[in-house]
């Protein structure tokens, strides 16, 4: 992208009350009024999960243009890889979300009950989506405030999977997989972050998240076992090593990542292996029971080493 894009003086007309959230351009048309090289057009187009071609449509208005410009008018601050890696993380997880969306407006739109059409539950939860994003973003701003968009951080990783998803999901139909997932992925990421921490994905069968706090992620992962018990969730089992990760576009990169993801595929169901650095930190802690365990030989790792966490049977947890 130039780093001053030039403003251009469309020959359409214009009219004094023209509404700025009326879609007014097409594809081709938004990326002249932006200036911006074809090249690069076609690569954040496709990157956002759209086909590359030409289209009558209007799908961009008079506020986005002056969005896009306010971007196009700064990317010399960052490298064209960046900006399509950005791209493409927003439109993968757009995409997903809509179609998950775009089925649930259905369902209810079929309800005879309901007094609305889909064109005005579709813009309210448009509405709704910036509501909670503005949120988001606003916290995350905080979190960031002296950190660069790409940076290290020393913190803990943890994955919680189901134990046997894979002969699970063939003995049971579409529609109780779907709850049960469901039910997997809401009650850990309120597990996660009721104790302080923060869910970086789901995997389907299995929850990415991170802590600062080697005892907070210690008492979530043991509390995230007692949802098998609550939920009727199959087994589950947790892993958690510490170490430097970079954080990136939202997703998280490093050893314990790698670290983490292995010693969760080696527990046993119902358990947690932690790294030897995590069970340092919460050694003395009286509310959990570290247990000794032989190395492990896993992918990458021919002498990982691990402890089972288990609640101290005494512990303030089993009160």
């Amino acid at each position: 992208m130039p780093e001053d894009p030039p403003s251009r003086t469309d020959s359409r007309e214009r009219p004094d009350n023209a509404d700025a959230n009326t879609p007014r351009y097409t594809r081709d048309e938004l990326i002249a009024e932006l200036g911006i090289e074809s090249d690069f057009a076609e690569k954040a187009w496709n990157a956002f999960g759209f086909v590359r071609r030409s289209a009558d449509d209007k799908v961009a208005t008079e506020s986005d243009v002056a969005a896009l410009r306010m971007f196009a008018a700064s990317s010399g601050a960052m490298p064209e890889s960046t900006q399509i890696a950005m791209a493409r993380a927003i439109g993968q997880t757009m995409s997903r979300l809509a179609d998950w969306q775009a089925d649930q407006l259905r369902e209810i739109a079929d309800d005879p009950d309901i007094p609305w059409t889909l064109e005005q539950m579709s813009a309210a939860l448009g509405q709704v989506q910036q509501l909670i994003w503005r949120r988001h973003m606003a916290l995350a701003l905080e979190r960031h405030a002296d950190h660069s968009a790409d940076e290290q951080f020393d913190l803990i990783v943890g994955f919680a999977d189901i134990v046997g998803y894979t002969s699970l999901s063939r003995r049971i139909d579409l529609d109780d997989l779907e709850s049960l997932l469901g039910s997997f992925e809401d009650d850990t990421f309120d597990v996660v972050v009721d104790h302080g921490g923060r869910v970086v994905k789901t995997l389907g069968d299995a929850v990415m998240f991170t802590f600062d706090d080697a005892h907070a992620a210690a008492a979530a992962a043991i509390r995230i076992h007692e949802l098998s018990e609550n939920d009727h969730l199959p087994p589950l089992r947790v892993g958690l090593a510490r170490g430097p990760v970079l954080t990136r576009l939202g997703d998280v990169f490093g050893e314990p990542v790698n670290i983490a993801s292995r010693l969760a595929g080696s527990a046993r169901p119902g358990t947690t292996l932690i790294d030897d650095t995590t069970a340092e930190e919460i050694g003395a802690d009286d509310r959990f029971y570290l247990k000794s365990m032989p190395s492990l030989r896993v992918r990458g790792y021919k002498h990982l080493k691990a402890r089972v966490l288990e609640p101290h049977r005494d512990g303030p947890l089993n009160d």
